[in-house]
Order: C-alpha cells, then structure tokens, then sequence
C-alpha cells in the first residue's frame, strides 16, 4: 500500500509539472526526454528499495538513485505550487466572472506561458544545486575556527586547540583522493588533540578496510579520540544472530585501536600541561526521538571532580538539552555532530542560518551557549542518504580555549 501511494503521488506530480514543459513548447523530443527520465528514475527507484529488502545495508547505488529522484522530484514540487496557486486563481475569477454574468475569458495563454517560465526559472534553482552538491558539494570541505573563553580553563591551557570532526560515514565515499585531501586539511590545523563524535561508518565495519589505512594518519600531540555515534552500533541491519552484530561492533572497535585511536566508552582521559589538566570525557550515543540512550554521564565522570574542567563528547546534541546543560558537575564544552546540518540549507556567516534540521534539533550547527556551558554541533565530514551537499558543507572544526580575561565578553568568537 505505501508504495501505491508513493507511484500515484509521484506521476500525478508528474503529470501536473510537465503542464508548465507543455505550455512553454511543442517540441517532442523534449516531452520525450521528460517522460524517459521520470519512468528511469522511478523504476530505478522501485528496484534499489526492492531487491534491498527492509533492514539491509544502503549502498551507494541506492544513494544515487535516491539523490538522483531528488535532483527531478523537488523541482517538480516547486512547479505544481505556482501553476496550483494559477489554477486556483483562475478557478475562483472564472467563477465570479460567471456570477457577474460575463461572457469574458479573463485569463490568456500569455498569462499561463508567464506563469509556466517563472516556475521552471525557480525549479532550475534546486535542480542545479542538487547537482552540484552531488558531484562537488560533498567534498567541499570548510575548516570553521572559534575562540572560547572561559573563566576556570588552566592557565597552561590557554590557547589550546582542539580539531573536531565527526559522522565519517566512510562507508558512503567514492572518491579516496578528495576524501585524503581533507585528512590531509585536518592535520594541517595542527591541533593539540583531535576528537571524532561518532558516526564513523554506515552501518558495518567493514566498510572501514578500505579507510583505516588513511584514517589512521590522522595525528595530534595528545592524540586521536572518538566515542560511537548511531550507526556505529549495526543497528540498522538485520542480522542473523546477535552475536553477529556484537561481532560486528567489537570489529569496530578492534579497528579504531589499530588506528591509533582512542575509543571512550562511558569513561574518560585526563589531558595534562605541565602539573595542571583537563578532563575529557566521551559517552556513547545518547539520542531522543527514538535513538539508541546507551550513554551513562555517571559511569563516565568517576575519579573526576566537581573542580576540573571538563570537555564532553557525546554524538546527539539531543543530550545536551536533556541531560547535559544542567548537570551540576558542569561540563564546560560538549562536542556533539549527528545532524549533518541535514546536508541542506542556506549559510551566510554570522548573518543567516537555516536548515529544515532545525525544526527538529534545537542545536544543529555550530556554536551554543545556555548558563555558561558552551556545544559546538559539527556539520559532519561525510554524508548519507542523499550523496551531496547543498549549502551545508563537511566541516572539520578547529576550536580554540582562551582563558577569559575579565575584560572580555563571555561569548566565543568565530574566527
């Protein structure tokens, strides 16, 4: 029944749109062109999910089919909105013209041409930008640098930084040379210590062997550290027994090891300058709206005290709005990613952000402050389901920790 309804919504959008191709011209190559196209898409679509069954691995077939129904569906949705808007304008004249008792035609073909090259000049828009955030959107890698001051950072650690990164998504990548371009960008920063939010797979470890060689060049003074995000726990897979997912985990695991990297689980790290430290402290993934709550803030803070200054990484920002921002022990920074900024929006640096995301994840991009604890939410360096980005880009961050003058705002800085 869902996939009835899915066909008929999607050729009656179909059929609506292609009134505005029909107006505009006669031509029949280009009608011939509109209808192989939508039949391609929708019986290449109807393939991938079917053969793929419920609970099996997306692979990135399945994403450009998806990101190519986008790339042709949403503008379409964007033309039956004008040309609706049109017909009911004209039902409604029509029908008071009628009541008047005219015997007029107050709508002309040259309106309906006027209205049909508006909504194909503005569908261009997202037809483009699906594109290009196929083909180049999703390595077009920022690196994005704040300053935050706080009133109890140890002295020797001021101006300590910290490279973020997170939802690798590695199992989505197809292209090695850009994405070890952007490793490459990450160590440039030369951080003190690099810390990853979780999300480094789709949903299996394997994806992972042809990745990890490269992953592991990721280097810093203090180390690589990571926690698991969502799709690190297999849950999105069907397996044959739970053993075999619990198999699959610890292989998970097993790899971030050989990586170098080290992998906190409910627990924590002290980062030493001299005689004074920072405590670092990583939850697994606790997530609202439905997601796995395996994060435990109690068992991961024991032998920390109240005093130290503490960074935070847990992978839902979800969990600083309902667990972290208050706790009593304070934690100081939260590092969290999960969103992917939705992989679509609209940035203009320190003026404008905007994200469908957002009417969901109250923290969703970037740097937040409530009662002087501080969550910076990473776009994420990879992506899934749509293979592209539009407007919101893959992101490494770079922050750095100033101790607060009392002169100075309480507010970070981007700079």
């Amino acid at each position: 029944m869902r996939w009835f309804l899915f066909i008929t919504v999607y050729i009656l959008v179909d059929i609506y749109a292609f009134q505005a191709v029909r107006t505009l011209t006669k031509n029949p190559w280009i009608y011939g062109v509109y209808v192989f196209l939508s039949i391609v898409v929708l019986g290449a679509l109807l393939y991938q999910f079917s053969t793929m069954g419920a609970g099996k691995v997306i692979g990135i077939n399945t994403m450009y089919v998806f990101g190519a129904f986008l790339v042709l569906f949403v503008p379409k949705l964007l033309i039956i909105i004008f040309m609706f808007a049109e017909d009911i304008g004209r039902f409604f004249v029509g029908i008071f013209m009628k009541v008047a008792g005219s015997s007029e035609t107050p709508f002309m073909v040259s309106r309906r041409k006027f209205v049909s090259t508006i909504a194909l000049g503005i569908a261009a828009i997202p037809f483009a930008s699906l594109i290009y955030g196929m083909v180049q959107g999703k390595y077009n890698y920022r690196v994005l640098k704040y300053s935050l001051e706080f009133d109890n950072l140890p002295d020797v650690f001021d101006g300590y930084t910290i490279t973020q990164l997170s939802d690798i998504h590695c199992g989505s990548f197809d292209n090695h040379r850009k994405v070890e371009y952007a490793i490459n960008l990450a160590n440039e920063q030369k951080s003190d210590v690099i810390l990853f939010t979780g999300d480094l797979v789709n949903n299996v470890a394997d994806e992972l062997d042809d990745w990890k060689q490269l992953f592991s060049t990721l280097k810093a003074k203090d180390g690589v550290f990571s926690v698991l995000g969502n799709h690190d726990y297999g849950d999105y897979v069907n397996w044959d027994t739970k053993e075999d997912q619990a198999k699959n985990l610890q292989k998970l695991k097993d790899i971030q090891n050989e990586m170098g990297w080290n992998l906190l689980l409910n627990e924590n790290r002290y980062l030493y300058r001299k005689e004074q430290k920072i405590a670092l402290v990583g939850v697994e993934n606790w997530g609202e709206n439905g997601f796995k709550k395996a994060g435990d803030l109690d068992k991961a803070t024991v032998g920390i005290t109240d005093s130290d200054f503490k960074i935070l990484m847990s992978h839902d920002p979800s969990h600083w709005q309902a667990e972290v921002k208050e706790d009593p022990r304070h934690f100081h920074l939260t590092l969290s990613g999960h969103t992917h900024g939705m992989q679509f929006g609209v940035e203009i640096p320190g003026i404008f952000k905007w994200s469908p995301i957002q009417y969901r994840y109250k923290n969703w991009a970037g740097i937040y402050e409530e009662f002087g604890r501080y969550i910076n939410v990473n776009r994420g360096f990879g992506y899934l389901g749509y293979p592209g980005r539009v407007g919101i880009w893959p992101e490494i961050t770079v922050i750095q920790l100033k101790k607060k003058s009392p002169l100075k705002s309480k507010k970070g800085r981007e700079v």
